[in-house]
């Protein structure tokens, strides 16, 4: 089995729900585990991850990076959310915990931002060779039914945002889209 994975979705493909879940069958069969997230994600809180599907949430350790962080050895698992903001060098650490310290380690996260650009740390996840797991989700826009694989960002005048921090909290701005609708709100094509 791989013991680096990248579970990875567009905004409200359930990834969080995922690892909340995925803490909770660890911990019933008696697994250690550490749950990790950075510190920037602060939406709910320091130290807690929350599901916006129901009323899931589990207590994580906030980092703002790894570079003084070391898995306890007697830990099984290491479940990470929000990867994105995390940085490269920091998911070479995670391969160094995966590989010299033999834990699995399950990222969450997403893939690209709002400019269709890959995170630099999901993009350092698929350099190195993580199994990839894309959680699916329909598109947002009312009717489609087809697989959301983007994001637009709006501004408080529900205009696309084709420029800015790549690193932005929050889902009351964002859509979640498919490629089509996305080429049609983003490119005007």
């Amino acid at each position: 089995m791989a013991n680096l994975h990248f579970h990875y979705g567009v905004m409200g493909s359930s990834k969080s729900a995922k690892l909340i879940i995925e803490a909770y069958n660890f911990r019933q069969k008696g697994t250690n585990i550490e749950i990790i997230k950075p510190a920037f994600d602060n939406r709910f809180g320091e130290s807690q991850i929350k599901s916006r599907a129901g009323d899931l949430s589990v207590d994580a350790v906030a980092l703002p990076n790894l570079n003084n962080y070391s898995i306890n050895p007697n830990t099984a698992v290491l479940l990470v959310d929000e990867v994105q903001f995390f940085s490269p060098a920091d998911i070479d650490k995670l391969v160094q915990i995966a590989d010299a310290h033999g834990k699995i380690v399950m990222c969450y996260g997403l893939m690209v931002d709002s400019n269709e650009q890959l995170f630099p740390a999901s993009k350092r996840l698929i350099e190195v060779g993580a199994k990839l797991h894309r959680l699916e989700s329909s598109c947002q826009i009312p009717g489609c039914m087809r697989l959301a694989t983007h994001h637009l960002r709006f501004d408080s005048n529900g205009r696309v945002i084709r420029a800015g921090e790549q690193f932005a909290l929050g889902d009351s701005n964002y859509k979640s889209v498919c490629r089509q609708h996305f080429n049609e709100m983003y490119r005007g094509r």
